[in-house]
């Protein structure tokens, strides 16, 4: 799955650097937030601010990098994903 990314400013209060992310027929799959090297939990990370449709859930994962986020991404919306399975693994998760 091809996905578009357009930088924008999150209100966070504290890491405002994030990213909407955006799949098939420029649908908004997600917002992340890029964590600040200051950041206790996990400096220079990628959070799961908001996941829509396949990627929603309880869960706000932190990924490594944004190229982890994505294909995390890539494979929550996978058409090849097993109903029911759940969504795949990332980092951790806050919360």
């Amino acid at each position: 799955m091809s996905l578009s990314l357009q930088p924008v400013r999150v209100a966070t209060g504290w890491d405002e650097e994030g990213m909407l992310v955006y799949g098939e027929q420029e649908r908004l799959l997600a917002v992340l937030t890029h964590l600040s090297a200051d950041n206790e939990v996990a400096p220079d990370h990628w959070y799961l601010e908001a996941g829509f449709g396949l990627a929603s859930g309880k869960d706000h994962p932190i990924f490594v990098d944004l190229d982890a986020a994505l294909a995390w991404l890539r494979q929550c919306t996978s058409h090849q994903a097993p109903p029911g399975r759940g969504r795949p693994k990332a980092l951790h998760s806050l919360g």
